[in-house]
């Protein structure tokens, strides 16, 4: 009887000590964020940018001048109190374009990613799962697309635009589509060996041994296990995105003018005189997409860092 007694208040007292143990370890959003937090280079890097979406946003419609104000009696200005930056061949100041530019730029990388992430997950998911005549396809198209160099594939596919002689407004969704149709294989690849290797662990056996449907198995269990690598590259692509469009777009094939993006502002650089003699018209351009691109990377390092597994309970 003293016995029985005593393991059953023994026994509930270990229930009563299982939600405070429970919250003792926070969900897994909560600890990547707290290792993230730990990453001051990717904090810094994610301060910035956000301060560059709300200049790019904001600043435009703040600005005295319009991206197609010109002025002829301004034309290749000096930086100077009225116009920071200084202004263009056309009298257009620079300041205020390159906030314009960066939306064109930001949006691209950031809609072209969504697109190759999009297609590259749900295609490499299904090449994992299913397998067989699926995988075979999926994998060979994409081995297809990686054997082609992508910067001279770019350049044809812009070439074409030319050629067809497409409105610049519509140069921009084209510009989206190319990128993004090149950006999904290796998405694909990384996602699908993550999911044949998820396949085998155990608690996707217990799943089975369960008899959870397969859609509860692939979205439920499978899936977001991959998720960590799907935020890595999803934040590689958009700095890789935004290269691409700035190298074609100074090669004339990407966004052409009127429209401003950074690639086609720094096509002052071609001339060796605005090279020399003009830094303004080409060094803001080139500086945002450094700028832009570096702390992108940054960021994609913190997060791999606070999204890898292998990193749980090691602090910084």
């Amino acid at each position: 009887m003293l016995v029985t007694l005593f393991f059953g208040r023994r026994r509930r007292w270990r229930q009563a000590q299982l939600p405070a143990l429970a919250q003792l370890s926070p969900p897994p959003a909560a600890q990547a964020w707290r290792r993230l937090r730990r990453h001051r280079p990717a904090m810094i890097s994610l301060a910035l940018l956000v301060l560059l979406a709300l200049l790019c946003l904001i600043g435009p419609s703040l600005s005295p001048w319009h991206d197609d104000a010109g002025d002829v009696l301004n034309i290749n200005q000096a930086p100077s109190g009225a116009h920071w930056l200084g202004t263009d061949f056309l009298g257009r100041d620079i300041c205020t374009r390159l906030l314009l530019a960066g939306r064109i730029s930001l949006t691209i990388g950031l809609v072209s990613m969504l697109l190759s992430v999009t297609l590259g997950y749900v295609l490499g998911a299904l090449a994992g799962y299913l397998g067989g005549v699926a995988d075979r396809l999926i994998m060979r198209f994409a081995d297809l697309l990686m054997t082609i160099p992508g910067l001279p594939l770019l350049i044809i596919m812009g070439a074409m635009l030319t050629e067809l002689d497409v409105s610049p407004d519509y140069r921009i969704y084209m510009v989206m589509i190319m990128l993004s149709l090149l950006g999904w294989p290796s998405l694909a690849r990384l996602v699908r060996g993550q999911i044949l290797s998820l396949r085998e662990r155990d608690f996707m056996l217990a799943t089975e041994v369960l008899g959870l449907s397969t859609r509860r198995r692939l979205f439920g269990h499978l899936l977001p296990n991959t998720v960590p690598i799907l935020v890595v590259v999803a934040t590689m692509a958009v700095a890789n995105a935004i290269l691409s469009e700035s190298a074609l777009s100074y090669l004339g094939l990407g966004v052409v003018p009127p429209t401003p993006s950074w690639g086609n502002m720094m096509d002052a650089a071609n001339s060796l005189i605005d090279f020399q003699r003009r830094p303004w018209l080409w060094m803001p351009p080139g500086l945002a997409i450094f700028v832009t691109v570096v702390a992108i990377n940054i960021l994609g390092d913190g997060l791999r860092d606070a999204l890898d597994p292998k990193m749980n309970g090691v602090t910084r």
